[in-house]
């Protein structure tokens, strides 16, 4: 155990960190409260500095789907640390993983190594806007990208909005080159398609929306986005980060049948350590310096140690069954919180996809940012805080996806489902 406490530990952070973090999430903002700071990490659990001993429905963000400290991912690290850390020059890893996606996904013949999901959706929005010579993307609300200026751009009224910053640093001039739409409206999606399809470059998307609280798309959603796209001469960008090898082997783009034409990945590909990529066929791909006009750089970028992660992830992830076992255990985990809901009478909607699931405090299904605000937060932090103290450990926010491992057993749902019994009676005694 530390000698500090977590609540040492944050005072102390707070004079030296931002908010006394390193991402704002962390912070507990959304729920209220002292963040636990953790030190170790196995299988499907994690143990905070005073000793104490979580399940774990965080997973760093969505990249451990094998669990914490997975045997094989960890002598992959230790083994390309003894070769060494970083060379800043070609390494084997460095294409052994690239077969591995390039041969999984359809849509990406070629890709190009980054540092991180923001690195890549900013480097696929450059190449988009090189090839096509188009300066406007269209984003949509609820939908996060990563933090490059041109994607905090917030919503506002109307079926087409002029780039708003959603953030104190991003101009005026560059956010007026984004345009906002809600998730899953097709119809105002079309008008602004119809009005400015012509000056757009790009259309990103998250195929399934993660950082709104996890939200499906509608039946026809991705499909029409693909036509529009294709009509208008816009690329359509999947922004699979977070769904790559977490809701199919071949992420979104295969469990709904849509080709994307640039497709970004990050967390599992990476198995835990900061990693990213984008990828796209040859001829988009040839943009790319030092063969084309597009320049995009990293000095760290295919880092020996964060591909042999990746490379450990996807053999284990590539074996019969595990989806399979994914989406059962995911199943039985989602089924029992809707239930354990009902039984108590308290609104619920608990949405998933794949290994990814949220439970909205809502009495109808969420299908966009807007549905998203209209859940009970307050409800939801009461809640994370009664699971926290029962030993589980879920995202600190209302609106973020829980993430279930190949580590969880039936036995950790079940303990799960228990302390949520307890957590939504605790939260009908506060209503």
């Amino acid at each position: 155990m530390s000698s500090r406490s977590s609540a040492e530990l944050f005072k102390r952070a707070q004079e030296l960190l931002p908010g006394g973090v390193n991402s704002p999430v962390r912070a507990f903002k959304g729920v209220g409260g002292t963040p636990v700071f953790f030190q170790s990490g196995s299988g499907s659990r994690m143990r905070s500095v005073e000793g104490k001993e979580y399940l774990d429905y965080v997973g760093s963000w969505g990249p451990l789907i094998l669990g914490h400290t997975h045997p094989r991912v960890v002598e992959a690290i230790e083994a390309a640390a003894r070769s060494g850390t970083s060379f800043g020059a070609p390494a084997p890893a460095e294409v052994a993983l690239a077969e591995r996606i390039c041969g999984s996904l359809p849509s990406v013949e070629m890709l190009r190594m980054v540092n991180s999901g923001t690195e890549a959706t900013m480097s696929a929005i450059r190449l988009a806007r090189g090839f096509t010579g188009r300066d406007k993307i269209l984003k949509f609300a609820g939908c996060y990208h990563g933090h490059s200026d041109s994607l905090l751009v917030k919503a506002g009224s109307g079926a087409q909005t002029l780039g708003v910053p959603d953030s104190a640093g991003v101009s005026r001039d560059v956010a007026a080159n984004t345009l906002t739409v809600e998730y899953n409206d097709l119809e105002n999606f079309k008008s602004v398609m119809e009005r400015e399809g012509a000056k757009i470059a790009c259309v990103i998307v998250e195929p399934v929306a993660g950082n709104m609280g996890v939200v499906p798309p509608s039946e026809s959603f991705l499909q029409e986005l693909r036509s529009e796209c294709s009509r208008h001469g816009a690329l359509l960008i999947f922004d699979e980060v977070m769904t790559g090898y977490r809701v199919a082997w071949g992420g979104a783009q295969l469990r709904y049948g849509i080709r994307p034409d640039i497709t970004t990945l990050g967390k599992v590909i990476g198995g835990g350590l900061p990693v990213g990529a984008y990828g796209a066929g040859k001829e988009l791909m040839g943009w790319i310096a030092p063969n084309g006009p597009v320049y995009q750089a990293g000095t760290l970028s295919g880092n020996p140690l964060a591909m042999a992660a990746g490379i450990a992830t996807l053999d284990v992830l590539k074996e019969p069954g595990v989806y399979d076992r994914l989406e059962a255990i995911s199943a039985r985990l989602a089924d029992g919180l809707a239930a354990g809901a009902k039984a108590q009478g308290i609104p619920v909607r608990v949405q998933r996809v794949g290994s990814m699931l949220t439970l909205f405090f809502s009495s109808f299904a969420v299908k966009n940012l807007q549905g998203a605000k209209q859940s009970d937060g307050k409800a939801f932090s009461r809640y994370f805080h009664a699971m926290l103290e029962q030993g589980v450990y879920l995202p600190p926010s209302a609106y973020e996806a829980w993430f279930v491992s190949l580590a969880h057993s039936e036995e950790d749902v079940d303990r799960t489902l228990a302390a949520h019994a307890v957590a939504l009676k605790k939260v009908s005694e506060a209503a």
